[in-house]
């Protein structure tokens, strides 16, 4: 991936985040840490075009991150599934490709498929997310944005509200894409992923970000706010 982030700050109420100013290029795999409030959120929806920064200008490979197009490269796993609970996992995706894509329904069906499968979910294709566990949907909210075929992947805490074993479930998943070829950017309380996985990490606290480095940052930390969460988080 190459980043490129220029005196971003953004504002909702008050300001979350604080002329940031950062450059990233060659790596597959960025990690944001930091506790509730950091802003790590509100930077992973700009990286991925969700929302428009209110100061600065951002750029990811290239290509600024408020173009409309650069959000048809960009698949996005939120901290829920949000998927629609009246369709099946399969009609999840393939509205999302006929609707957005252009697909036609055979052809949307077949990389629906494909994509279920591998996240192995293929024998759960035509159930509704309420008859699947919480790994399983989550799991089905990655195919979903496998599906159209992105550069790069956000995952925003994606196993939040997921127990221990659902949340291995999902996290193992995402390893397992490891060789797709996709840039991933995700933010987690997950360390242990973010060790394996990661091969880049950014810590944020209040809207800045404070330290930066390859995930061996994380065994010594060198500012007091980045030791206090790691001493929290292990």
């Amino acid at each position: 991936m190459k980043l490129d982030i220029k005196n971003l700050s953004h504002t909702y109420d008050i300001e979350v985040l604080h002329d940031l100013s950062f450059q990233l290029e060659g790596k597959r795999s960025l990690a944001l840490l930091g506790q509730s409030g950091s802003g790590k959120s509100t930077l992973l929806r700009i990286l991925a075009g969700l929302e428009k920064p209110t100061l600065g200008e951002v750029m990811f490979n290239d290509k600024r991150v408020t173009d409309p197009e650069y959000r048809k490269g960009v698949g996005f796993v939120f901290q829920s599934h949000n998927l629609f609970p009246h369709l099946t996992l399969l009609d999840n995706i393939t509205l999302v490709l006929e609707k957005t894509r252009g697909f036609t329904k055979e052809a949307a069906h077949k990389r629906a498929m494909e994509n279920l499968a591998t996240l192995q979910l293929d024998d759960q294709a035509h159930k509704a997310p309420r008859n699947v566990s919480g790994g399983q949907a989550q799991r089905a909210s990655i195919a979903r944005a496998l599906s159209v075929d992105p550069e790069v992947i956000f995952l925003d805490e994606p196993t939040s509200s997921l127990d221990p074993i659902l949340t291995n479930d999902v996290l193992t998943a995402v390893e397992e894409l490891r060789d797709s070829g996709k840039d991933f950017v995700f933010a987690t309380h997950v360390m242990s992923f973010v060790r394996d996985f990661a091969d880049y990490v950014i810590f944020m606290y209040k809207g800045k970000i404070v330290e930066h480095g390859p995930p061996e940052i994380m065994d010594g930390p060198k500012s007091e706010e980045m030791r206090s969460f790691m001493s929290k988080v292990r």
